[in-house]
């Protein structure tokens, strides 16, 4: 897995494959320059070569078939670097000529016209055999210094490098800025899609008329948003609907089984199985009531405020007869002096006593309930001595209808559930910790579950 440093974000990216871009642009420039350059310059000195050299050929005269030097107005200034022979012989050379130049100037005395260049001193010569009537009478060899024209090359090679230095940072600069500019429609998408929340139903990118691919494609989102919002609603007023219209007959249901219990002539062997009814109904009315609160909540959007310590209080008042029933001892360990939630109360208590209940089933001997404040948050730790969660089941167990593995090892009671159930006297469906987080989550919340020693459930509501 590649490690989050090296992961580059598509800006960088960008910005990199256009300044490889520009330096190789600029690199294959400089070295054209700078070739072309030299090739003007070496063809330069071999034209002031050439030029010295007909100049020096015009000069010589023949007289009784041999090669004469005859005196020229700018005798002195053409035979600065100007090497005459007659056959091996000779007639002129220029005085104080380093030994090197020297000894390649005889080398070229008896050669065929040709160009040579000397390492030090940095000099070119120029060899022209004398011809007369096709006759060689003798050679011409001229130079001339390469130390000019290299010093041009290398103050060209430097001011080139120079100006594609520039050249790169400034281009470069500009491209971040324009890359920039590009993708601005993408960072301001980003920053506004990290703030959004599943409630925020009605925001948009709102990037205004498609005029470009990265418009478009705020537009296109921004349909895709409308259409996932309206599905949203209505699967949230469904659900609002649903557990509404199934109060009435629930109620009913609850209030005729009420009465089959209490009659006097019920059997003693169905009044077991009439409380059973009792205790279902009134379940089923606490599983809709949460289902009510948590499509209200999110339809609502709105946050209320609630003395966590108070809704905590009330959810272990309201709890106490379970944990006597399975023999343990439910505590609230530490609360602080003042902690307010930003939620309603009732959706505090709603969401607390599912793990409440589940952690009295469960627990060995104990449950403890904890407040606390951290980072802008209040949280509320439901921990117990029972069997706890799997490591592989923290994120299961809050799934509709998932039972954990902790009724496997419960004390065996026919009325144990699993966790993630909040049913009293029965199996279970599950519910009861997937309600308790989606009311947590409807209030910018959260509930977790942590692979500890014992049962251990945190819950997380913004502190208001």
């Amino acid at each position: 897995m590649r490690s989050a440093g090296r992961v580059r974000g598509l800006r960088t990216r960008l910005l990199l494959a256009v300044a490889a871009v520009m330096a190789v642009g600029l690199a294959l420039l400089t070295v054209g320059f700078n070739v072309l350059l030299s090739h003007q310059l070496d063809g330069e000195l071999d034209d002031v070569l050439r030029a010295r050299a007909a100049a020096q050929l015009a000069t010589l005269a023949v007289v009784d078939g041999r090669l004469a030097v005859a005196e020229a107005p700018d005798d002195a200034a053409l035979d600065s670097q100007v090497w005459i022979f007659a056959g091996a012989r000779e007639l002129e050379a220029p005085p104080r000529a380093p030994v090197a130049v020297q000894r390649a100037v005889r080398a070229l005395a008896a050669g065929p016209r040709q160009t040579v260049d000397l390492g030090e001193p940095a000099t070119r010569l120029l060899a022209v055999p004398v011809l007369r009537a096709g006759t060689r009478l003798g050679t011409v060899v001229v130079g001339a210094s390469r130390e000019p024209y290299g010093r041009t090359r290398r103050a060209a090679l430097v001011a080139s490098l120079a100006l594609a230095g520039v050249l790169l940072a400034a281009m470069t600069l500009v491209a971040r800025w324009l890359v920039g500019a590009a993708l601005r429609p993408v960072t301001r998408m980003t920053e506004d899609a990290a703030r959004w929340s599943e409630r925020d139903l009605d925001r948009r990118f709102g990037l205004g008329e498609p005029s470009d691919e990265l418009t478009r494609l705020a537009a296109t989102l921004d349909g895709l948003l409308d259409r996932l919002a309206a599905g949203m609603r209505r699967e949230q007023r469904f659900s609002s609907e649903l557990s509404h219209e199934l109060r009435t007959p629930l109620a009913k249901l609850s209030a005729q089984a009420q009465l089959l219990a209490g009659s006097e002539e019920l059997p003693d062997g169905l009044r077991g199985e009439a409380d059973s009814i009792v205790a279902s109904a009134a379940q089923m009315r606490r599983v809709l009531d949460a289902v009510m609160a948590a499509a209200r909540a999110e339809l609502d959007g709105a946050r209320g405020r609630a003395d966590a310590v108070m809704a905590v209080r009330a959810v272990v008042d309201a709890c106490q007869p379970l944990a006597r029933e399975h023999g343990v001892e439910l505590t609230l360990a530490t609360a602080p002096p003042a902690a307010r939630a930003g939620a309603e109360p009732e959706l505090v208590e709603r969401m607390l006593t599912p793990l409440v209940e589940n952690a009295c089933r469960l627990a060995t001997t104990s449950v403890s309930v904890a407040i606390a404040l951290h980072d802008g948050t209040v949280q509320i730790v439901v921990g117990d001595d029972g069997p706890g969660v799997a490591p592989d089941e923290t994120a299961a167990i809050f799934e509709p209808g998932r039972r954990g593995s902790a009724s496997q090892t419960s004390r065996g009671s026919a009325t144990a559930t699993a966790r993630g159930s909040a049913q009293h006297g029965h199996a279970g469906a599950g519910l009861g910790l997937a309600l308790a987080r989606r009311l947590a989550r409807s209030a910018g919340g959260d509930i977790t579950a942590e692979a500890a020693s014992g049962g251990r459930f945190v819950v997380r509501l913004p502190a208001a």
